[in-house]
């Protein structure tokens, strides 16, 4: 099968590039290795849009994290997904590193970051009453922001599917290689696709990717982060994402509300040679509690509900890598996209843009569209809404998950989206079933019963996450 385009990786960069590609007349393709997106790097992350003032003066990393900031309110407008600029501070605790935060706010300034100032202690207490009676000063941004990255991966992958982007899942590149007419030859594990360039968005994966096609060698080192989820209990803590002083690592231990009203703490940095290696550890989150105590007072972490890791992909040089591949000419890098990936993702998919158009020289589509529009949430409909609603649809009326309040009818529409969810965890990212106190200990009988009666898939082939993850053996009766 002969496409334009194929980008390998269907995480939030992959997304963001497929979104920006399908403006042009190109038969492209999202080749993913597991059975949906949003299922590694971007689901585990610190769900923080940050404003730029961390990253190195001239990097890509902070140009595209300015870019990428600036772009969230209308992108997230007109994908239908949930965006909050609650802004953000660097907390000082330590009178000796005070001018650690006048360097980040001459770095801040220098990346284009606007209305960054330096709180007093006073001024930072007031605004933040639990910060730790040892603060001394805060750096505050106010543009950082709030964000859910499910919400935001699944929502550019579904417009660029709506715009004519194959996403082809379970495909796990084996190899690539030239043919004799010019184009790039890819292999999975029982398919080929031709193409006349590529994406190499692989995250973890992508030094594996560039390794195929060039002989100048780049290296991916994961770095795992642990996180502690609290519940909404927890809400009101804190309204803004509270930072540490960055170290060469990254930017330490954070606590912040989640999109969602849940409060997020970590992560810590440990690399890894596993690039599975999504495992929390006792160390780890007994560090992500001690670090985070250091900077806010009385941090109710009994109202934990579960706890997770992720995986950034830390290239060598420490920056972004993106750009056509000197030896390999059509194979374009979007490699080493850790922190501030996330809210650099649109931007980086309008630079991946601009270099396939370069190379492909392709017409613009004149019916493109721009918006995409999100499940129906009766949560958040009016009373009035809310009974016409299930009037019309009673599904809209039976509750399935306790916690989260979603509706049979939100699971029944996730399952037949252009882009479906195919497993509980697909579910879960798009509705949010089970992603409450009781993490699904309740409602995962009832949404794998929706599965199988809207999808036919038998109850033992039923999985939580793709691959080998099914959740029944058997029926008790016939074994």
């Amino acid at each position: 099968m002969l496409y334009d385009i194929v980008i390998i990786g269907a995480g939030v960069t992959g997304a963001a590039v497929a979104r920006e590609l399908s403006r042009y007349q190109l038969r492209t393709a999202v080749l993913e290795k597991e059975e949906d997106v949003c299922t590694g790097t971007s689901k585990a992350n610190s769900a923080i849009v940050h404003a730029g003032y961390d990253a190195e003066n001239g990097t890509l990393k902070a140009k595209l994290n300015v870019r990428g900031n600036a772009m969230m309110d209308d992108l997230c407008r007109d994908l239908d997904i949930p965006f909050m600029r609650n802004g953000s501070f660097v907390v000082c605790i330590d009178e000796d590193h005070r001018d650690g935060l006048d360097e980040l706010l001459q770095r801040g300034i220098r990346n284009g970051v606007q209305g960054m100032r330096i709180l007093s202690r006073e001024e930072a207490i007031a605004m933040e009453p639990n910060l730790s009676p040892d603060t001394v000063a805060a750096l505050y941004a106010p543009s950082a922001g709030i964000v859910c990255p499910f919400e935001l991966t699944i929502a550019m992958a579904e417009n660029a599917a709506e715009n004519g982007v194959d996403f082809l899942f379970n495909r796990m590149v084996k190899d690539i290689r030239r043919t004799e007419a010019g184009t790039w030859c890819i292999r999975t594990q029982d398919e080929e696709y031709e193409t006349r360039c590529i994406v190499n968005a692989a995250g973890v994966y992508a030094d594996e990717i560039h390794n195929m096609v060039s002989e100048k060698k780049i290296v991916i080192t994961p770095r795992r982060g642990e996180y502690c989820l609290l519940d909404h209990d927890a809400r009101g803590h804190v309204h803004h994402t509270i930072f540490p002083q960055p170290t060469k690592y990254g930017k330490g231990i954070l606590i912040s509300p989640t999109i969602h009203g849940n409060l997020i703490v970590g992560p810590t940095a440990t690399d890894t040679p596993e690039k599975d290696g999504t495992h929390t550890t006792a160390a780890g989150l007994a560090d992500v509690v001690a670090q985070a105590r250091h900077h806010v007072s009385n941090l109710p972490m009994n109202k934990v509900i579960t706890s997770f890791a992720g995986l950034r992909a830390h290239e060598e040089y420490g920056d972004f890598l993106i750009g056509e591949v000197e030896d390999a000419p059509g194979f374009v890098d979007a490699a080493g996209i850790e922190s501030p990936g996330l809210s650099a993702s649109p931007a980086i998919g309008e630079m991946v843009r601009e270099i396939v158009c370069g190379i492909l020289r392709p017409a613009e589509k004149p019916d493109w569209k721009a918006t995409r529009k999100g499940l129906l949430k009766p949560s958040e409909l009016s009373e009035e809404e809310r009974n016409e609603l299930i009037r019309k649809q009673p599904a809209y009326g039976t509750v399935i998950c306790r916690c989260e309040t979603v509706t049979e009818g939100e699971i029944i529409e996730s399952l037949h989206r252009i882009i479906p969810a195919r497993s509980l965890d697909g579910v879960k990212r798009r509705t949010r079933a089970g992603m409450g106190r009781c993490q699904s200990g309740f409602c995962s009988p009832k949404v794998m019963e929706i599965i199988n009666r809207e999808l036919g898939i038998p109850y033992e082939q039923i999985t939580k996450s793709g691959g080998s993850s099914q959740l029944v053996y058997g029926r008790t009766k016939e074994a």
